[in-house]
C-alpha cells in the first residue's frame, strides 16, 4: 500500500472510530464534519439535516452559506441533477462530473449564483436515512466540495464506505418515537364517564372502584393521550375515541 493510501485508511480509521463512540447526534456532527473533510479532501464540506428541507445545514468551514447564496439555492436548486440525486434518487457516493459536463454545469443558473461563490468547481455528494426527526423518517444530505481537480475514484469509494457507517450510527442514534402504550379497558371506562361530564368521585361510585384508583387511571390516561388535564383529555376521547385508540386485551 501506497503512502498516500495509508493515509487516507488512517483519516477513514479516525471518522469510523468517532462513530463507533458516538452517544448523541449533537455532540458527534461537529466533530464529525472535519474528519469526513479529511477522509474524503475537499475546500468544504455541507450537512444537511433532512436533505430537501428548509432545515439549516451545517458547514466546516462555520458561516459558509450566506443568506443570499440559501435563498438562491431554493430557488434554483430544482434544476440540478446532483441536487435531484440526492434528495430524490438513490443518494449513493456521486461525483457531479459524473452526472453532468463541466459546460453543463456552468449553464445552471446555480452556478452563477451558489456554487461559484463558494469555490464548488468539483462536487461529490451523498444521502442516506438517518433515523427519525420528529416522528418522521429523515434523510440526510453531504456535499464536499473543492475548487481544484476532481474527486478521485478512491474519495467515491471511500465516501461510499463512510455512507453506509453514517446511516448506520445515525438510525441508532435516532429511532423511531415508540408508540404509545395502549389505553387498558378500565381507562377507557373512566375515560368514557369523564367525557360524559361525570366528577371523580361519581366516576368512583358509576365503577365501584377508589377516588384515588380513579386518580391513578386518569394519571395514566393523559400520558398515554398526550393531554395535561380532564379537558383536554375528554376533547380527545370525544374526538378519537377507543375505536381510533389502541386497547389492551
Amino acid at each position: 500500500m501506497s503512502a498516500a493510501a495509508e493515509a487516507g485508511l488512517r483519516r477513514i480509521l479516525a471518522v469510523v472510530d468517532l462513530l463507533i463512540d458516538a452517544v448523541d447526534e449533537d455532540t458527534l456532527v461537529p466533530a464529525l464534519l472535519p474528519l469526513l473533510l479529511g477522509a474524503v479532501p475537499g475546500d468544504s464540506i455541507i450537512w444537511s439535516p433532512r436533505a430537501g428541507s428548509a432545515d439549516r445545514p451545517l458547514t466546516v468551514p462555520a458561516g459558509l452559506l450566506t443568506p443570499d447564496i440559501r435563498e438562491a439555492f431554493a430557488r434554483e436548486s430544482a434544476a440540478d441533477s446532483l441536487v435531484t440525486h440526492t434528495t430524490l434518487g438513490p443518494g449513493t457516493a456521486m461525483r457531479r462530473s459524473t452526472l453532468q459536463t463541466r459546460g453543463t454545469f456552468h449553464a445552471l443558473a446555480a452556478y452563477a449564483d451558489v456554487y461559484r461563490p463558494l469555490g464548488a468547481e468539483q462536487q461529490l455528494a451523498m444521502s442516506f436515512p438517518a433515523g427519525y426527526a420528529a416522528g418522521v423518517p429523515r434523510k440526510v444530505c453531504v456535499a464536499i466540495s473543492r475548487s481544484g481537480s476532481d474527486f478521485s475514484d478512491d474519495d467515491v469509494a471511500a465516501a461510499a464506505l463512510l455512507r453506509t457507517r453514517l446511516s448506520h450510527v445515525l438510525n441508532r442514534l435516532a429511532p423511531p418515537t415508540p408508540a404509545p402504550s395502549p389505553v387498558t379497558r378500565r381507562e377507557s371506562a373512566v375515560l368514557t364517564l369523564l367525557a360524559r361530564g361525570l366528577t371523580n368521585q361519581q366516576i368512583a361510585h358509576r365503577l365501584a372502584i377508589s377516588p384515588r384508583t380513579v386518580d391513578k387511571h386518569l394519571e395514566h390516561a393523559y400520558a398515554k393521550l398526550q393531554v395535561g388535564g380532564r379537558v383536554e383529555a375528554a376533547n380527545a376521547w370525544l374526538t378519537r375515541g377507543p375505536a381510533a385508540l389502541r386497547l389492551a386485551p
